[in-house]
């Protein structure tokens, strides 16, 4: 080819205007190789979006870095994908498990018992049979993405041997342990889990069978998964058929975000257990409890439920066949189910069975939706127990809304929802975290993220994620809520490409939009002094389309269109005057089919349709309006 028609076919293969910034933050980019995905969809922006505007570089950020070379030889078949995708994850910007490394053996023998430092290890079978000792795991996983860890079959018939795991898994995404039979058969000997999975996203535990038939050994549970995100907990046949068992759950669950937690079998057959909850679950939101066949056929096992879901926002309890046929059982129920908002909480064949040596008491216990079926005729003792719900255990309306007074103290986070007319410069608030705590992931070329069917069994396939891991479930629910019908008045699109998100912003705004996002996460979680407020449009109610990241190996967006609100742009300053930010909050002005237990309704007052709410666009989240 003539040197002057290969400089042609160069000029028209630049991506047009690709060194420009964001949307009112115009830093320049690095040229793009024509040649690269990255280009193609510039190519395709300027085509679907006319308007010369500046491409906006947090978006830009988020687009696939593979080569060209990559891109073009990506095969299509899933065998083959999944056999190229380990050498293809770092340059393609994807979330990818790595199988769980075999601690060595000789090296574990030469630690002597602290484990600092460790990632991703398979312990299985560590410590069987061992007499005496000491484990401690500390700082152990920290802020890993997809961190898998297996203690399988660990410490089993070992003799007082005394296991610590102190900072485990803090600060992590997508987090999976398998403590499956753990220190089962053991004698003597002491466990403690402090500061477990705290801060983590999306955390799963199985502690199935953990335990079991283990004689006089005592538990602890100290700070479990405090502040985490959609996480879930699995204790099967946790201390069945032990003998003298004494657990401890300290602040399990607080502060975290739509925890579940089953307790399926706990302390079965189990000979003078001792199971206390102390702080359970208090300020959690939506915590999830299921306690099936706890303690049932136990002998002279002693319950302790203190403060449990206190401040809690709804929450759902499960209580069944719990103690049934249990011999001089105790269970005490101590200031339990002063939830903010209410759940509901259901106790079904409660202290059941042909023998009635047992004694059950609820004191101060208060709450709404309660469901008693079925519990014993005798050992069950009511005492200072309120149930605000329509049920046979009434109190009056003026108590029960006295008492729904008094315990309405859950409200989300400080400056998570504010009013507009707080939108005004000089004023100082507070202000939520609004970090990215998803792990870093960039798009897929569209064309690539067509050749992976969306469906958790294809996606488990490719990426090597096992559906019954953590991120394998996250998976699951983000296509669950993806192929979920949309709301009264919600258009919807879940985005699985960069393309994706650009066509349903112009389908419904038009071709003249552009997209705006938070500038970062400075003044997270402090109190800041607003600058220079402006309005987008001139301030007048418009339509926007709001993207939210969702879990999934690469970057897929739950989108959708939001009518009647306004946008605003704002400068952030620190509570000294210092500019550290540029803010995008989005204000929605009709609220009347939004959920009465929404959280800005605890925080604002009001109910739905009668006040606007207001939020910030967090970091990692981006909203797409007609031009100015």
């Amino acid at each position: 080819m003539a040197p002057r028609a290969a400089l042609l076919l160069l000029l028209l293969l630049l991506p047009h205007n690709a060194a420009a910034g964001g949307a009112g933050t115009a830093a320049p980019s690095p040229a793009v190789n024509p040649f690269t995905a990255k280009a193609a969809f510039i190519r395709y922006w300027n085509r679907k979006v006319p308007n010369n505007r500046p491409h906006p570089a947090f978006f830009v950020a988020k687009l696939s870095p593979l080569p060209a070379a990559d891109t073009a030889s990506f095969p299509s078949a899933l065998p083959d994908i999944r056999a190229r995708l380990p050498a293809l994850c770092s340059r393609a910007g994807l979330l990818c498990a790595g199988p769980a490394a075999d601690a060595d053996a000789a090296s574990l023998a030469k630690a002597a018992g602290p484990f600092k430092g460790y990632s991703n290890a398979n312990f299985s079978n560590y410590g069987t049979g061992g007499d005496q000792g000491a484990d401690s795991f500390r700082n152990y996983s920290p802020d890993l993405n997809i961190a898998a860890d297996s203690f399988r079959r660990y410490g089993r018939d070992s003799s007082g041997r005394a296991d610590r795991f102190e900072s485990y898994e803090a600060d992590g995404n997508v987090v999976t342990a398998n403590f499956t039979s753990y220190a089962g058969g053991a004698t003597g000997g002491s466990g403690s889990f402090a500061a477990y999975a705290a801060g983590t996203n999306v955390p799963d535990s199985t502690f199935t069978s953990y335990d079991a038939q283990a004689n006089g050994r005592a538990r602890g549970f100290a700070s479990y998964s405090q502040e985490a995100n959609h996480g879930e907990s699995g204790f099967s046949g946790y201390g069945r058929s032990g003998n003298g068992v004494r657990e401890t759950f300290a602040s399990y669950g607080n502060e975290s975000n739509v925890l579940a937690s089953a307790f399926a079998s706990y302390g079965q057959s189990a000979n003078g257990a001792t199971d206390t909850f102390t702080g359970y679950g208090v300020e959690g939101n939506v915590p999830e409890n299921t306690f099936r066949s706890y303690g049932a056929g136990g002998n002279a096992g002693v319950d302790t439920f203190k403060r449990y879901r206190d401040d809690a926002n709804v929450g759902d309890d499960r209580f069944s066949s719990y103690a049934k046929g249990a011999n001089g059982g105790a269970a005490e129920f101590q200031s339990y189910g002063n939830s903010a908002n209410p759940g509901s909480t259901v106790f079904k064949g409660y202290g059941e069975g042909t023998n009635p040596n047992h004694h059950i008491g609820f004191k101060e216990y208060a709450g709404e939706n309660n469901t008693f079926k079925g519990y014993a005729s005798t050992g069950v003792d009511f005492k200072e127990y309120h149930n605000t719900s329509a049920s046979t255990l009434t109190v009056s309306a003026e108590v029960a809304a006295s008492m729904r007074h008094q315990h309405l103290k859950w409200s989300p986070e400080p400056g998570k929802f504010f009013r507009e007319r707080e939108l005004v410069a000089g004023n100082r608030m507070p202000m939520p975290d609004i970090r990215d705590k998803m792990p870093p992931r960039a798009f897929l070329p569209r064309d690539i993220a067509a050749r992976i069917p969306f469906e958790p069994n294809a996606v488990s396939e490719v990426f090597g994620l096992p559906l019954d891991s953590a991120m394998g479930k996250a998976v699951a629910s983000t296509v669950a809520e993806c192929q979920r019908a949309p709301s009264r008045g919600e258009t919807k699109r879940c985005a699985t490409s960069a393309e994706d998100i650009v066509d349903f912003a112009v389908e419904m705004l038009g071709s003249d939009v552009v997209v705006r996002s938070t500038a970062s996460a400075a003044g997270s979680g402090g109190d800041i002094r607003l600058g220079a407020v402006t309005g987008v449009d001139g301030g007048r109610v418009t339509r926007s389309v709001s993207c939210h990241q969702s879990l999934f190996p690469y970057l897929v967006y739950y989108c959708h269109s939001v009518p009647k609100v306004r946008v605003y742009e704002a400068d952030i300053a620190a509570a000294d005057g210092e500019k550290i930010n540029r803010g995008v909050a989005i204000c929605h002005l009709d609220t009347s089919d939004w959920s009465p237990a929404h959280g800005a309704f605890a925080a604002l007052g009001g109910r739905p349709g009668e006040v606007e709410v207001c939020h910030w666009i967090f970091e990692g989240d981006m909203t797409w309006t007609v031009a100015d």
